[in-house]
């Protein structure tokens, strides 16, 4: 029976042989082609060439694992290769995975070795981060670990991926959407227009525009004059305002194709827009400024704008509505009234109507049918 070959990236024993007056050192290393090569070095004693080769055998492993994940590196090197590796996500997105990196796996599992991660490691790791941080965390969590397995995975550093294996992260069963009724919408409009803070915030108008066309709010908070016509009765929805680490406030086009739509708006909506415009000092100097500005001006930061939102719904008695309601409530209104699934998409921007379906490119439906049927908002019956 032969023996058994040096496996990939290694050496085998060094030999020294005299030379003259000096010491030649020599081993077999098997490179990452599979070809197994003589490398030797010389010097004046045997300790010298073996250094020599040590230090040689050494540079050799790291041209030749350059961008390579073994199985004894480290999962905080995995941790950087994949990091490294993601392209076309938000920044929100790269932000969010880097805090769970920075903040959860690397100090719980950074140091150790690709091939210590089992199934039995991840799951307590997962379940000490969901009982520390909360189900959510836990859950983002998992997703980073099965992407930087999956590398390894290519990589050979791991057989298979064993975040794959897991039971589903724990926490409450998904409930039914929550949306609000007609009379549910008018109540509040009503009530917001009765909150002298909710009015010094300039969020009465705000929401009537979340209600007229399910935004998501980071969306509305990067509205700008000249995605909107008023003639038209329509707004391009192109941008959205995010807070980014290290950048601060910035808005930036829409992450997808399907979020980048024109959407035509009820009249009533038309109306208070053509109003807001009226209260701005000229048609050049709205174009680029925001549609819903800050209080002191400028562009509006969806997180703080949320913070205003919540204090302003639960005085009105909704404490339980989210600007993400105003979403649900559009679509559930649209589905109510007969319009396709596809409609709804379109309408909220979203490239699938379930996870099944295949993204739609380029499809921008502008006469959704949002807007008629949105028109059961109007003040007057």
């Amino acid at each position: 029976m032969g023996r058994p070959p040096l496996a990939l990236g290694t050496s085998g024993s060094i030999r020294c042989y005299r030379v003259e007056a000096a010491y030649r050192a020599r081993a077999l290393h098997r490179d990452f082609d599979g070809r197994v090569r003589a490398v030797e070095r010389r010097g004046r004693t045997k300790a010298a060439a073996e250094a020599a080769l040590k230090l040689a055998l050494r540079d050799r492993a790291g041209v030749s694992t350059r961008g390579h994940i073994s199985a004894d590196s480290r999962v905080s090197a995995l941790a950087d290769a994949w990091y490294d590796g993601l392209t076309d996500l938000s920044p929100t997105t790269m932000e969010a995975y880097r805090l769970r990196l920075d903040r959860q796996i690397l100090p719980g599992v950074g140091q150790l070795r690709i091939r210590e991660l089992s199934v039995g490691v991840v799951d307590r790791h997962l379940r000490l981060v969901a009982q520390n941080h909360g189900t959510a965390v836990a859950r983002m969590c998992r997703s980073v670990l099965s992407g930087m397995c999956t590398l390894a995975a290519r990589h050979d550093a791991l057989t298979h991926n064993p975040v794959r294996a897991l039971a589903r992260t724990g926490g409450k069963a998904k409930q039914a959407p929550r949306a609000l009724t007609v009379p549910q919408l008018r109540q509040l409009r009503a009530a917001l227009t009765y909150d002298d803070r909710a009015i010094a915030r300039d969020l009465p108008e705000l929401v009537d525009f979340l209600m007229a066309t399910g935004l998501r709010i980071g969306e509305a908070c990067g509205l700008a004059w000249d995605a909107v016509d008023l003639d038209a009765g329509a707004v391009a929805v192109r941008a959205t305002a995010v807070r980014i680490g290290g950048q601060g406030l910035v808005v930036k086009p829409t992450k997808t194709d399907a979020g980048a739509r024109t959407l035509v708006l009820p009249a009533w909506c038309v109306t208070m827009l053509r109003d807001r415009a009226a209260r701005t000092a000229t048609e050049s100097n709205r174009r680029g400024s925001p549609v819903f500005p800050a209080p002191l001006g400028g562009w509006r930061d969806p997180s703080n704008t949320q913070a205003d939102l919540r204090e302003a719904l639960t005085t009105a008695g909704f404490d339980w509505v989210t600007s993400h309601i105003f979403r649900k409530t559009v679509a559930t209104l649209m589905d109510q009234a007969g319009l396709s699934s596809r409609a709804a998409a379109d309408q909220l921007g979203h490239a699938n109507t379930s996870m099944t379906t295949d993204v739609y490119f380029g499809r921008k439906v502008a006469a959704t049918g949002a807007a008629a049927v949105l028109e059961a908002l109007s003040h007057t019956d």
